[in-house]
């Protein structure tokens, strides 16, 4: 299963509650939907089996369903779990339609309120009932989402009427779509939210659509059977177990093993009752698969190297192994951290690189009093070179005894010279396809010290002949 995904190549944008957001370019971002869960706008302990998988394929099938009614900011889809997707801005309302009384909705309706963002139920319905006209009840888009009223939206300076109207009128649209889809396969779309942002100048639906984390479903028959006890297809299977398994007030954070397995087949089962098809089996891992996929889809390289100096003084020593490392396309993270002065920040990135999606190693470059690669390789579980830089004998002398004599149980590797570091650092990831590559430099520099051999052979023996006795008396 996925649970946060680490990768150095690509910038952090955000990570949410179940999704993690990378920066590709000014125009783009990559997000994977990990197997996270959260209810209550609480992040769940345990992991969902396949959920992350379900999340983004549906939402993918919806998406694509939907592009006739509006453009959404899906590029590609690299993976089952990942998306490419344009950098909006994003409109902070959420848009809720609801064509059912149910969830929070009902909830608060059996307290006795009745109007909801502006709208006014009629009295006398019960739980499930379908409305007799389908309402928007927009939130704002916060860790804790609260009900606006249209005329809200606008005075809080979250969008405009013009762009609120044009979204409310998508919104019921697209609804419409996900019913009459929905009903085709014997389900009932009950509510459901939508999320809209601008890029370029154009309002596109984001996000996810009509997938189980956003929408409820009700299965057709067993609603015709009894309303008051159909079941869902959503987390409200999860909400209701959190709520019979409160404790002094507290909601539970950790879900037992038959909760999260039913959650899996209840998710998998709307995958296949939507689409017609069956959740696809990859015997690979799925951090193997997602890590596979990206690379294949060109959305970040098999490896990298992270090349952490001990000072900015150290950049113009750094740069020309960087530009080595990138020739033989391995992505380069330059950091600057220092073991005396900001040693916290080495914590940080040992999380990153531990963790990292792809192979990965590490050139520690730092002289005199080397604690930098010393505190890495006490640290990381990925191979770390120390290449101290030098402007002297002297100089040298001191960095490389510094960076030879590590402290105990921190087995970093050390060499004096850039290239090397290069070729060690390449040899250390360990990547097929760059095992290749040396392969064909190790069989050219064979070659050469061949026919450099051959060379210096056949003089030799050109100089012998022409000072030779027997030659000399001929």
């Amino acid at each position: 299963m996925i649970d946060r995904v680490y990768t150095p190549q690509l910038e952090l944008l955000h990570r949410g509650k179940v999704r993690d957001s990378f920066r590709l370019s000014a125009d783009q971002r990559l997000i994977i939907v990990t197997d996270r869960i959260s209810a209550f706008d609480l992040k769940i302990k345990t992991l969902i089996a396949g959920k992350g998988e379900v999340l983004n394929r549906l939402a993918a099938f919806w998406f694509d369903k939907t592009r006739h009614i509006i453009a959404n900011h899906v590029v590609s889809v690299p993976d089952p779990q990942a998306m490419v997707v344009h950098e909006c801005t994003p409109i902070r309302v959420e848009m809720v339609v609801r064509g059912a009384i149910c969830g929070t909705l009902w909830r608060a309706y059996k307290t006795g309120r009745r109007s909801f963002c502006g709208v006014e139920l009629p009295q006398g319905l019960t739980e499930n009932a379908l409305l007799a006209e389908v309402i928007v009840t927009p939130t704002t888009k916060d860790d804790s989402d609260r009900e606006i009223t249209p005329a809200e939206a606008v005075t809080l300076g979250l969008t405009d009427a013009d762009t609120f109207a044009q979204m409310a009128t998508i919104a019921k649209a697209l609804f419409a779509e996900g019913t009459r889809i929905a009903r085709d396969r014997g389900l009932i779309l009950a509510d459901t939210k939508y999320e809209f942002g601008m890029w370029r100048g154009q309002l596109l639906l984001m996000d996810e659509i009509h997938t189980p984390d956003s929408s409820r479903y009700f299965d057709a028959e067993a609603y015709e059977r009894d309303p008051l006890t159909v079941g869902s297809f959503d987390k409200e299977f999860v909400r209701k177990w959190m709520r019979a398994n409160t404790s002094g007030g507290a909601l539970p954070l950790h879900l037992p093993a038959d909760v999260a397995a039913e959650t899996t087949t209840r998710y998998q089962a709307l995958y296949e009752r939507l689409t017609g098809e069956k959740v696809p089996v990859d015997p690979r891992p799925p951090c193997q698969r997602l890590r596979e996929n990206l690379v294949a889809n060109q959305v970040i390289c098999d490896g990298y190297v992270a090349i952490i100096m001990g000072s900015r003084i150290d950049l113009a020593f750094a740069e020309p192994i960087a530009k080595d490392l990138r020739r033989h396309g391995v992505a380069v993270d330059i950091r600057v951290l220092s073991a005396h002065k900001n040693g916290d920040r080495i914590g940080e990135a040992v999380v990153e690189y531990n963790k990292s999606l792809e192979s990965g190693a590490v050139i520690a470059i730092a002289g005199e009093s080397n604690g930098l690669g010393g505190a890495l390789a006490a640290n990381l579980n990925l191979p770390v070179i120390n290449c101290p830089p030098f402007k002297d004998t002297a100089d040298y002398l001191t960095n490389i005894h510094s960076s030879l004599r590590m402290p105990r149980n921190a087995p970093a590797m050390t060499v004096v010279s850039p290239s090397l570091a290069v070729q060690a650092a390449l040899r250390a990831l360990n990547l097929p396809r760059l095992r290749g590559i040396i392969d064909q430099e190790i069989a050219s520099v064979r070659a050469t010290l061949a026919h450099d051999d051959a060379d210096v052979r056949h003089k030799a023996r050109n100089t012998i002949d022409r000072t030779s006795p027997t030659q000399a008396g001929k």
